[in-house]
C-alpha cells in the first residue's frame, strides 16, 4: 500500500496505554494487508496461472504465502526497514530524504537514489486508485454467493461505497477514526475464528509451514513458479504501510500488533482457505466466502466492506500525507491543504488528490468489473514500490549507519533477490491490464521532475538578472529614498540577491519601509525543525535583514507565526505594521537551453494554478501585496 497514513486513526492513537496503542495500530496499519485474504488464494487459483487446485499446489502456495509473510514484513519490514527512521518518521519521501543526506557526499548516487524516491512516489499513487477498487469490490462480490442473479449489482454498489469515502473526505475522519480499530481487531479475530474452522477439517494443512513444499512447488512447476509470485504477492499488498506509520505509531506498537494478532490471524485464514480447497477444490472461486458457514455470510460480507472502506481510507489519507512531503520537499506544486481536525496536526485533506484518485477508481471499477480481473493489474505498483525501499534502506545501511558490508551486503541481497523476483513476476501484469498504474506513474514522475528542475532553472533565470544584496544597500545609503513606517516582508528563494518584488516596488512606488526583511523559507530533509532551529537572522545595515526559516517536511509552514519567534529590538513583527511582497512569476517557454520545449510549457501550466505563497505560508489575505514579473525558461 506504499504510504498509507496514519491520519486516518487520530484520535484513536491518543491512548497512552499499549494496548489502546496497539489496536490503534491495528485499526490504521494494516487494513490492506488485513483485506487480502478476500482476493489473495481466489486469485491464484482462479486467474489463469494454472496451478491445480490438489494437495501438492495447495500446500505449495501455502508455504510461499507463509514465508513470504516471514521473510518481507517480519524481517524486511520489522527487523530492518523500521529501523531507518528520520527523526520518527516513515514513508518513501521521509525514506529519501534520509537517503538524500547519506549520499550527500556521492552526487551521482544521490540523484540516483533520489531518482529511486520518486520512482516509487509515484507508483504508490497508482497504487493508491487500485485499493480501494479491488478491496471493495472483493467484498461486495459476496453478495454473489448469498443471493443468486445480484451479481450485476456488485459494480453500482461498489461505486456508491467508493464514491460516498471520497466525498466525507473534506469533513476528516477524526471522529470515525476512532472506530477504525475496534472494527479491524473483530476483523481478525473473525479471520482466525474462520481459519481454524477450516484447519479443523483437515489439519494436514499445517505442513505447509515447511518450507520445502514451496521450494518443491518452483522445482515442479520451474516455469509456473517465478510468474505465480505475482499472484503470491497479493497477500503482501499493505506492507509499505508497517513503515509509513511509524511517526504515528512508532515501531514497537506496530510490530507488537503484527506478532501478536495480524500475522497469526493471517495465516490461520490462509491455511482455513487452504484446508477447504483440500476437501472441495471447486471452492476456489471464492475460498474466503466459502470457508464461512452459509448464516455468516451476510454479516460476513458486512463486516468485509466495512474492513475494505477502512483500508481505503488508509490509502487515501496516505495519499494526502505523501503529497505534503513531496510538496514541502519541492517535487509537487503546492496545492491548498485543508486541515479538519483541531486537535491533530496530521488531519489534513487535499481537494485536487482527493478528486483525481476518486476519478481513477470510477475509471478502474468501470474497466475491470471484478476484483479478479482488477488483481491482473494489482501488483506492479505494490513491487515496484518496495523495490525502491529496499534499494532506498540499502544505501542507509551502508552509507549512514554503516553496517560492516560483510553483514549488511548479503542480507541486503536476499531482500533485493525476493523483491526482484516478485517485481519481474509482476511485469507481464503491464500488458494484461497492469498498465494502469505504470501509466499512472510514468506521468507523476514526469511531472514531479519537471516540476522540480522547472524551479531550480526559475532560480537560475532570476538569479542572471539579479543584483547582489550588498550593491543595493550601498547605493541606498549614498541616495536614500523615502522611508515609510513598518516591517516590509519580501519573500525570496536567494537570501544574498535583491528580490524583483523589492526592485519593483522601490520602482514603482519610489519608497521604502524602515525595516526590510528579506525571508528564506528553508526545507530541511527531517521531519521537524525544533523552534530553537527556527530561524537565522543577519542585519545588513540601512535597515535591512536576512531571516532564514527552517522547517521540516512534515511541519506547517506558518510564517507569521515563525516570524513571533524573532525576538530582536530593531524588527517589529506586530501585524498590523507588517506587509508581505510576493513576487508571482509567469513563465514562458523559450530556446534557451535547459528543459524541452514541452516540459517548459508544462512547468509553466503547474507554476499558474500552483497554489500561491500567500495561502501556502498562511499570510494575512489584507496584508499581501503580490507583483508580477515574466521569465524566459
Amino acid at each position: 500500500m506504499g504510504q498509507a497514513s496514519s491520519q486516518t486513526a487520530g484520535a484513536a492513537h491518543t491512548s497512552a496505554n499499549p494496548i489502546g496503542m496497539l489496536v490503534a495500530a491495528v485499526g490504521v496499519v494494516y487494513g490492506d494487508i488485513g483485506t487480502s485474504p478476500l482476493y489473495t488464494l481466489k486469485e491464484v487459483f482462479t486467474g489463469g496461472y494454472g496451478v491445480a487446485v490438489n494437495h501438492d499446489g495447495v500446500l505449495g502456495i501455502l508455504a510461499l504465502i507463509f514465508w513470504s509473510l516471514i521473510w518481507v514484513v517480519s524481517i524486511k519490514y520489522m527487523m530492518f526497514v523500521l529501523r531507518a527512521d528520520n527523526q520518527g518518521e516513515g514513508g518513501i519521501m521521509a525514506l529519501t530524504a534520509l537517503a538524500r543526506r547519506a549520499a550527500a557526499g556521492h552526487a551521482k548516487l544521490r540523484t540516483l537514489l533520489v531518482v529511486c524516491g520518486l520512482i516509487g512516489a509515484a507508483l504508490f499513487y497508482g497504487d493508491s486508485m487500485i485499493t480501494p477498487a479491488i478491496s471493495v469490490l472483493s467484498a461486495i462480490e459476496g453478495l454473489g454467493l448469498a443471493f443468486e442473479g445480484i451479481d450485476h449489482w456488485v459494480v453500482p454498489l461498489s461505486l456508491v461505497v467508493l464514491v460516498g469515502l471520497f466525498l466525507i473526505q473534506r469533513h476528516g475522519t477524526a471522529r470515525i477514526g476512532i472506530l477504525f480499530g475496534p472494527i479491524m481487531v473483530t476483523w481478525f479475530l473473525v479471520l482466525a475464528a474462520l481459519g481454524l474452522y477450516g484447519i479443523a477439517q483437515h489439519p494436514e494443512v499445517l505442513q505447509a509451514v515447511n518450507p520445502m513444499w514451496g521450494v518443491r512447488f518452483f522445482r515442479e512447476h520451474p516455469g509456473m513458479g517465478v510468474a505465480i509470485l505475482g499472484a503470491v504477492v497479493l497477500a503482501l499488498t499493505g506492507a509499505e504501510a508497517l513503515y509509513a506509520d511509524m511517526g504515528h505509531f512508532g515501531r514497537k506498537p506496530i510490530a507488537r500488533a503484527w506478532f501478536i494478532l495480524v500475522l497469526p490471524a493471517l495465516v490461520l485464514n490462509y491455511f482455513g482457505q487452504g484446508a477447504l480447497l483440500l476437501g472441495d477444490p471447486e471452492a476456489a472461486r471464492n475460498p474466503f466466502y466459502l470457508l464461512a458457514p452459509s448464516w455468516a455470510l451476510i454479516p460476513l460480507v458486512g463486516l468485509s466492506t466495512l474492513a475494505t472502506v477502512i483500508a481505503s481510507q488508509a490509502v487515501i489519507s496516505g495519499a494526502f500525507s505523501l503529497t505534503r512531503q513531496a510538496i514541502q520537499l519541492g517535487y509537487i506544486p503546492r496545492m491548498h491543504t485543508q486541515h479538519t481536525s483541531s486537535a491533530e496536526q496530521g488531519q489534513i485533506y487535499i481537494g485536487a488528490v482527493n478528486w483525481a484518485l476518486m476519478v481513477g477508481v470510477v475509471l478502474l471499477v468501470l474497466g475491470f468489473e471484478s476484483s479478479g480481473a482488477l488483481a491482473s493489474a494489482y501488483g506492479v505498483a505494490v513491487t515496484g514500490t518496495m523495490l525502491m525501499t529496499t534499494i532506498l534502506v540499502s544505501a542507509v545501511m551502508l552509507l549512514l549507519w554503516k553496517w560492516p558490508p560483510i553483514l549488511a551486503v548479503p542480507v541486503l541481497l536476499g531482500f533485493l533477490l525476493v523483491d526482484g523476483l516478485y517485481f519481474a513476476a509482476n511485469v507481464p501484469k503491464i500488458v494484461q491490464g497492469g498498465a494502469f498504474p505504470v501509466i499512472a506513474g510514468i506521468a507523476l514522475f514526469v511531472l514531479m521532475t519537471t516540476w522540480k528542475r522547472g524551479k531550480q532553472l526559475l532560480v537560475e533565470r532570476l538569479d542572471e538578472g539579479g543584483l547582489p544584496l550588498p550593491i543595493f544597500i550601498s547605493s541606498i545609503a549614498v541616495q536614500p529614498p523615502h522611508r515609510v513606517q513598518g516591517t516590509a516582508v519580501f519573500l525570496t528563494a536567494r537570501p544574498d540577491a535583491v528580490p524583483h518584488a523589492l526592485l519593483h516596488n522601490l520602482l514603482h512606488n519610489q519608497v521604502l519601509h524602515e525595516q526590510v526583511v528579506l525571508l528564506t523559507v528553508v526545507y530541511e530533509d527531517i521531519p521537524r525543525v525544533p523552534p530553537s532551529r527556527r530561524f537565522e537572522v543577519d542585519s545588513y545595515g540601512e535597515g535591512f535583514f536576512r531571516v532564514i526559516l527552517h522547517f521540516g517536511f512534515v511541519d506547517e509552514p506558518d510564517v507569521p507565526q515563525a516570524l513571533k519567534l524573532c525576538h530582536l529590538e530593531d524588527l517589529d513583527f506586530s501585524p498590523m505594521r507588517t506587509t508581505y511582497f510576493l513576487s508571482r512569476e509567469t513563465v514562458i517557454a523559450s530556446k534557451l537551453e535547459g528543459m524541452a520545449r514541452w516540459r517548459e510549457a508544462l512547468f509553466a501550466f503547474m507554476l499558474k494554478n500552483a497554489n500561491s505563497n500567500l495561502r501556502f505560508f498562511n499570510l494575512p489575505l489584507n496584508r499581501v501585496i503580490e507583483l508580477g514579473t515574466q521569465v524566459e525558461m
